[in-house]
């Protein structure tokens, strides 16, 4: 009795975390994997119910088998889950290795003598082999935060628990048959054991999916969605934040020359396209750490940590250069564009507002001079007027 009360306590469970997973995935279309994770654990049901039903029959072997392939197949389709949402392919060869072995072995496995070791060792051996993989997956992923960890933690242990169920058996003692699964010590250990990690790997996964669904969020409201830059907003975030890390940085600031011009003569669809290629070219040169963002409607800004004043003037003559040269067939406008370029070196106690000044100074200049150029900011500049339109 006692098993089959904590049986229906995972049913139980395991259908509340069905609908919480459902109702991710159908209000949230960045919670990836979330539909495969509630068909896993609706799966998980059946499963038990077919626990409740192989009590009642004559010849268990049916009803024994499609219990050993059901809980299979939901490990299966929460680990498809896992790797969607962790942004890995799901490891279909070994997943399809592990089926054709299981299915392979079925004749085998139930036809040997119900309850004794080396047939518990055999069948806890697939789910042993399929929750493996969940470990393997976010270990692979690269995202090792925390909750990553714990994760990859409470995965193992579930898969140690498959190899420890027969030594438990063996302790304790098993079932001669099928039916009389439930009545023994056992199965209430076995499955409060499971019922304990069912419950931690489902919530702890649903912080994992809170925890990424908030960072996308954040991520859409800091990056512009035309230039797929950060926007004004992000870029003086992560800014700031460099300049907690560390004194030295450069910052360059761009604005593209004529810009209006070029909406007035070709549309706003082909300045939108400009903005785009620019904002591209910004990124592909920039090193790794660089924080690029756009600014302003065609103005942009890249701040280089850890570098000097010749690094930012390298990176800005670079894109100026490639810039200037490149022929963008951006909605049949076929033709060069240019920009201008500010440079200045952070010191020791400039906020991101004065060296954001002293960078414009220097950019003014570049306009004012014929625009297509870099200028530098030595020192402290006083700034120019704004120099007709863009």
């Amino acid at each position: 009795m006692t098993a089959a009360f904590i049986l229906g306590i995972n049913m139980f469970v395991a259908g509340i975390f069905a609908v919480a997973f459902a109702v991710v995935a159908a209000t949230n279309r960045t919670a990836r994997g979330a539909w495969w994770i509630a068909l896993g654990y609706g799966m998980g049901i059946v499963n038990v119910g077919l626990e409740f039903l192989l009590t009642r029959q004559v010849d268990p072997a049916p009803v024994g088998i499609a219990i050993f392939l059901v809980f299979l197949l939901a490990l299966s389709f929460a680990l498809i889950g896992v790797s969607h949402h962790y942004r890995a392919a799901p490891p279909w060869i070994a997943m399809a290795a592990i089926w054709v072995l299981t299915i392979v072995a079925v004749p085998v496995i139930f036809s040997m003598t119900y309850g004794t070791t080396p047939r518990l060792m055999l069948y806890q051996l697939p789910y042993f082999a399929m929750q493996s993989l969940f470990v393997l997956v976010i270990w692979r992923s690269g995202r090792h935060q925390a909750l990553d960890l714990v994760l990859i933690f409470l995965q193992g242990a579930a898969a140690t628990l498959y190899l420890v169920k027969p030594l438990i058996a063996a302790t304790v003692g098993a079932a001669s048959r099928p039916q009389g699964y439930m009545s023994t010590t056992y199965a209430a250990i076995s499955q409060s054991a499971g019922v304990v990690i069912l419950i931690a790997i489902a919530l702890v996964f649903l912080l994992v999916m809170m925890r990424d669904t908030t960072a996308e969020m954040v991520a859409r409201s800091e990056t512009d969605p035309l230039s797929s830059v950060l926007n004004r907003r992000g870029f003086e975030h992560h800014a700031e934040l460099a300049f907690i890390r560390g004194e030295v940085a450069v910052l360059i600031v761009a604005d593209l020359d004529h810009f209006k011009k070029i909406n007035d003569s070709f549309g706003h669809a082909a300045g939108d396209g400009v903005i785009a290629h620019f904002a591209a070219m910004l990124v592909d040169a920039a090193p790794p750490n660089a924080i690029v963002g756009r600014i302003g409607g065609e103005e942009f800004a890249a701040l280089l940590p850890d570098a000097l004043l010749s690094d930012g003037r390298l990176y800005a003559e670079t894109v100026r250069a490639a810039f200037a040269s490149a022929r963008l067939p951006v909605l049949g406008v076929d033709r060069g564009f240019t920009a201008s370029f500010g440079v200045a070196q952070r010191t020791s106690d400039n906020s991101l507002f004065e060296l954001s000044r002293r960078a414009d100074a220097a950019l003014y200049r570049a306009k004012a001079a014929g625009r297509n150029q870099v200028r530098v900011a030595l020192g402290e500049m006083p700034p120019m007027p704004a120099v007709g339109v863009a």
